[in-house]
């Protein structure tokens, strides 16, 4: 044997190894996105997850679409969990199930052929009496860390079984075809509620709109550190689709978010009082808001309150009711935010800005920029202060009297957006005697084919325009 003769192979083998150990540390390595940012930001930490895998076959669930594997799903986290941790494997098939709980140390992840898809029996996912007025939601994290959803597989909520629909959001086919599946219409036919089905399903409420305001998130991760959502497809959510919340080295990376365009409080990512987060990558379709911050009231249990050093870059959003949101929740404040390199296509608004009396707090340090928007139906940037929620099926929200928790959108700078095809480029109105919109720059931006004016209130705003 000539030695000789093998240095190619050995060296090539060498190089071999070096590119896979490099690709894998790129694949995790995330600090380039970092780079020559605005405002200097956190970057977040990956989670840790232990090198062992099993598969959600081994504790017997069967990927049939017809077997509950709810109780499947609990064995295998529980035997990683007493393991120290690890992989949770998906594979080719659809999985029925109801909630899954993730702990510590615990990546869930969906090869491509796999389909988790959430059972309609409401029963299922309600919360031990006096715990929650809403219900589980379809995977839960509470107060652990590090914890992974990951793969190319999908993960379907199975929303329609839970939410209302307005009847002036759908053609009348999808108005028979919603009555064709049992349900109540209410308000003169005009909502109809997922009630009395005649699947059988039981309620699990005394009223359709009892039930309606139970409905709850597809993926909810409460008071956790380091988190990853990578890879994966969340769809048809009964609620919020992706809502991290007090919450703490947060990554979403390369997922799409995706439900009917009418589906009511269908918000894609929801980023709630969350610090040093990075979205990156990923798509959304979704039926209300797109990439939304969202901050409320402190609290000394909570891990952290507010949104602070949050980065969003190269995301594509759809129909959404915004492209990105700040509100309408922003009490304790949003800090160190810098969305860029964004593309909105078909929103209803692109930059919104809402909130309310008895909603509001500060921002401070936000860079938007390089954003290219097409056919927004409403405005580009909307600056809002007298927002208001009004659920379906109920009248709006009491009127708040006492002034505090004013909104305060201030120390915002949005530069390089192009949007052809919009009503207005920009609207804004602030709150008479009330600082509400200030501190506001918009630099070398370009909108075409604007089919009214800008409505800027500057007897309540200060927006300097160049």
């Amino acid at each position: 044997m000539h030695y000789k003769s093998l240095l190619p192979q050995v060296v090539l083998s060498a190089i071999a190894m070096i590119l896979s150990t490099n690709m894998a540390k790129a694949q995790t390595d995330y600090s380039h996105y970092y780079v020559n940012t605005p405002v200097k930001l956190e970057q977040p930490t990956l989670p840790t997850i232990p090198n062992l895998t099993v598969s959600i076959t081994d504790f017997g669930a069967k990927g049939d679409g017809q077997t509950l594997n709810t109780e499947a799903f609990e064995k295998a986290i529980a035997h990683l969990t007493e393991k120290g941790g690890g992989h949770l494997t998906i594979p080719a098939g659809i999985w029925l199930t109801g909630p899954i709980e993730l702990k510590s140390n615990i990546d869930l992840h969906l090869e491509r052929q796999a389909l988790l898809y959430f059972s309609p029996d409401k029963s299922l996912y309600l919360v031990p009496k006096g715990k929650s007025s809403r219900v589980y939601p379809g995977i839960r994290a509470n107060d652990v860390h590090d914890v992974s959803i990951t793969g190319e597989g999908i993960i379907d909520g199975n929303g329609a079984q839970w939410r209302p629909v307005k009847r002036s959001k759908v053609s009348d086919t999808e108005w028979k075809e919603f009555k064709a599946m049992g349900g109540i219409e209410k308000q003169n036919g005009s909502l109809w509620y997922p009630w009395q089905m005649k699947s059988g399903i039981k309620d699990i409420a005394a009223s359709p709109e009892a039930q309606e305001k139970m409905r709850n998130d597809l993926i909810r991760i409460v008071n956790c550190q380091r988190l990853l959502i990578k890879g994966v497809t969340v769809q048809n959510s009964p609620k919020f689709h992706v809502h991290p919340f007090n919450s703490t080295d947060v990554i979403i990376d390369g997922i799409t978010v995706r439900c009917p365009w009418n589906a009511q409080n269908g918000d894609a990512i929801d980023i709630s009082d969350c610090h040093r987060c990075l979205i990156v990558n990923s798509t959304v379709d979704a039926g209300d808001d797109g990439l939304c911050m969202k901050s409320g009231a402190a609290k000394p249990t909570n891990l952290v309150n507010g949104c602070q050093d949050i980065l969003i870059e190269a995301n594509t959003v759809y129909h959404a009711h915004g492209g990105f949101v700040i509100g309408s929740e922003s009490i304790s404040g949003m800090n160190r935010i810098v969305v860029r390199n964004c593309r909105f296509a078909g929103t209803d608004t692109g930059l919104r800005f809402k909130s309310g009396i008895g909603r509001g707090g500060k921002t401070s340090d936000i860079y938007i920029n390089d954003i290219m928007m097409t056919d927004i139906k409403d405005e580009a940037i909307i600056f809002q202060c007298d927002y208001v929620n009004k659920p379906a099926g109920s009248a709006a929200e009491k009127e708040v009297k006492a002034e505090t928790e004013i909104p305060e959108f201030a120390d915002i700078h949005i530069s390089n957006v192009v949007c052809r095809t919009a009503k207005r480029a920009i609207s804004a109105h602030g709150i008479a005697n009330h600082r509400c919109v200030y501190g506001i720059t918009i630099n070398n931006c370009t909108f075409t084919d604007m089919l009214s004016d800008n409505d800027i209130d500057t007897a309540t705003t200060e927006i300097t325009i160049k």
